[in-house]
């Protein structure tokens, strides 16, 4: 048994998608703790990427909520939903009520490729785009057009495959899933009939998983093509000890190279070794200017991609980029502009000094945009780990409110509080509108139609005010 203090630990955690969630059920479940756990999330329903990252038509991986509801019915653990640091709450705030803070807000930001034309209408970060079509609130209302034939996505990793998916079901497929309804009706709609999916370095070397991969090969209405030249892979160009899933991966692109067309309405086209120059267009994109590269070995041994003379433009009336997420600094919190985390060591966060705070972080925010959705409990629990070390140590200082002030506090600081009671409640109504629609649900994605749902009564007169606030 670990020797703690018995002063109660109270924790705030700022965020509450995956990384949130599994850091708030390691505290819980530490049965030497006595500890309750505040979560704030900026939005009025919680789980992060799970709802508004994973796509649609993987339902599986979102069942991980049910073990994520758990955490949130233990009665030491409280849900502040519509609260926002840096409009609602300050850093300062939490740091004089909470023995310690943890930080879950992920990176929301997207990477730019810094290429001419970059802002072109037509050409979006891809962060926009899958907001848009899973109904976030904050790209619910981004206009995308879909009357092109063409889309070019850059990047290779599965947010990439993921967009280009999406953009290639049919109406049949579209129809069994969750999408956003104003999405699922504009993909339905769409008169794209080409995807072109762009990776700088070569096949073995694309971040997407083998299932990812796997599932362009049977899509309904669309094939995968994949040239033969482009997945053939010189030995002085192999990695020295490529992984499993990169030599998966392999594989399955060989024998995409092999199939002729299928004689689907549209195509999925898998090119590597090409990277982006600039967006071509006037008033709005026309395509996009390509370089081939080369690879070549790097004095620690590693590929690096090289552009050579080779250029090309490949006309497009749609960009998506989706060559990484990027986080943002928080009001106040310390944070690593050059990796784009808060700054941290080990999860603990630092000063710009590198004196130590009591604060910590999980999840992206944390380590980067990198892993998947299950990675997040082991980040997480090593992060509450550093947490209890410190406290233990006595590094902790007892916060300046009482218990019952900060309750006070938590439940007052939202313009609208939204409850877990009252997340439940939208739940409930997102399902059963799914089964009347056949769907696994239907979603909620104006914050308007959402306190349409939970306060009928006061909408009229609180509606516009808080609306103006949340979007502020």
């Amino acid at each position: 048994m670990t020797d703690v203090p018995s002063t109660r630990l109270r924790v705030a955690i700022v965020g509450l998608g995956p990384s949130g969630a599994y850091a708030a059920g390691h505290l819980l479940a530490n049965g030497d703790l006595d500890v309750h756990v505040d979560a704030f999330e900026r939005l009025l329903t919680p789980w992060g990427l799970v709802r508004s990252g994973v796509a649609p038509d993987h339902p599986n991986i979102k069942t991980v909520t049910r073990v994520y509801d758990k955490t949130a019915a233990d009665p030491r653990f409280t849900y502040h939903g519509n609260v926002e640091l840096g409009r609602d709450i300050s850093r300062e705030d939490l740091l004089a009520r909470y023995h310690a803070i943890i930080y879950a807000v992920g990176t929301p930001g997207d990477r730019p490729m810094a290429v001419p034309g970059e802002d072109l209408p037509g050409s979006a970060p891809a962060t926009a785009f899958v907001g848009w079509y899973n109904g976030h609130p904050d790209h619910r209302d981004e206009v995308f057009d879909l009357s092109c034939r063409r889309a070019v996505v850059i990047g290779n990793g599965n947010v990439a495959i993921d967009v280009a998916r999406m953009l290639t079901l049919t109406p049949a497929e579209l129809g069994r899933t969750d999408m956003a309804d104003h999405a699922m009706f504009a993909l339905a709609r769409s008169e794209i009939e080409e995807v072109v999916v762009v990776g700088r370095r070569g096949p073995e070397q694309a971040a997407f998983t083998n299932p990812e991969l796997r599932e362009l090969g049977v899509l309904a209405g669309a094939d995968v093509a994949v040239s033969a030249n482009e997945v053939t892979v010189p030995d002085a160009f192999r990695e020295h000890a490529p992984s499993k899933a990169s030599q998966r991966n392999l594989a399955l692109l060989a024998e995409y190279a092999t199939r002729g067309r299928r004689g689907h309405a549209k195509r999925i086209a898998l090119r590597f070794l090409l990277s982006p120059t600039q967006i071509v267009g006037d008033r709005r994109v026309r395509g996009v200017e390509l370089v081939r590269n080369r690879l070549e070995r790097a004095d620690d041994g590693s590929l690096r991609a090289h552009p050579t003379a080779a250029r090309a433009v490949v006309s497009a009336g749609l960009v998506l980029r989706a060559v990484g997420y990027r986080g943002r600094p928080l009001p106040g919190v310390p944070f690593d502009a050059q990796r784009g985390v808060i700054a941290n060591v080990g999860g603990r966060v630092v000063e710009p000094g590198g004196g130590p705070t009591r604060e910590y972080v999980v999840g992206w925010a944390k380590r980067g945009p990198s892993g998947v959705i299950g990675t997040n409990k082991r980040c997480a629990q090593d992060t509450v780990r550093a947490l209890v070390q410190d406290m233990v140590a006595g590094r902790l200082d007892a916060p300046i409110a009482d218990a019952g002030a900060v309750r006070d506090w938590a439940d007052d600081v939202a313009s609208v509080p939204v409850t877990w009671a009252d997340w439940e409640t939208l739940d409930r109504h997102e399902l059963q509108a799914g089964q009347r629609a056949n769907r696994p649900r239907v979603k909620l994605t104006r914050v308007s139609d959402m306190l349409d749902v939970l306060h009928p009564a006061q909408r009229e007169d609180q509606g516009s005010a808080v609306l103006a606030r949340f979007w502020a």
